[in-house]
């Protein structure tokens, strides 16, 4: 059987385990990136129920594609990279509504001025094209670098840098005309 506990072994060793069909394994590794899984998600989508949705497609589309996984990255960059275009997918099925989030307080905040920020960069996000949403949100919020958001999106990472460029510059236009 297994040397190690599936709780404490080696990404490389679970994702061997279970593309071997080992779901216990594949549950570990999904619990080790579910929170960064979700965030992708959430902010493709703009709505948490539909992220929801999204995520439970995304863990099956990578069960049934596990075993083409062939580790150039993580697993977690992989698995946010199948839930990003699971998100897509929601998001070109559906229009979300859009639900309040506020982030954990590293310190003071007046609350008034954490929800209005969140909610305007939730609103100028939404007024992005999907392409240029879903690399911003790849990189900003997935941390994923430009040759991995290129992979996943099946373009050229010179297409990637200027999809967040512009996607920087218009989320910028739209909070200082929503400011003014």
């Amino acid at each position: 059987m297994r040397g190690r506990s599936h709780r404490t072994a080696e990404e490389a060793d679970l994702v061997r385990w279970a593309q071997d069909g080992d779901e216990r394994a594949f549950a570990v590794l999904v619990e080790r990136s579910r929170r960064r899984l979700f965030a992708v998600c959430v902010r493709i989508t703009g709505d948490e129920h539909t992220a929801q949705d999204a995520v439970q497609n995304a863990l099956l589309d990578a069960w049934r594609a596990l075993p083409r996984f062939e580790g150039r990255s993580t697993f977690s960059t992989w698995i946010c990279q199948v839930g990003s275009r699971a998100a897509l997918a929601q998001v070109r099925r559906r229009r979300p509504e859009p639900v309040a989030e506020v982030p954990e307080p590293d310190g003071p905040f007046r609350i008034d001025e954490t929800v209005a920020a969140v909610s305007a960069v939730r609103w100028a996000l939404d007024k992005l094209p999907p392409d240029f949403r879903t690399a911003l949100v790849l990189r900003e919020y997935g941390g994923l670098t430009y040759q991995e958001i290129a992979d996943a999106e099946g373009v050229r990472v010179e297409t990637v840098k200027t999809r967040i460029a512009r996607a920087r510059r218009a989320v910028a236009a739209v909070l200082e005309a929503a400011e003014a």
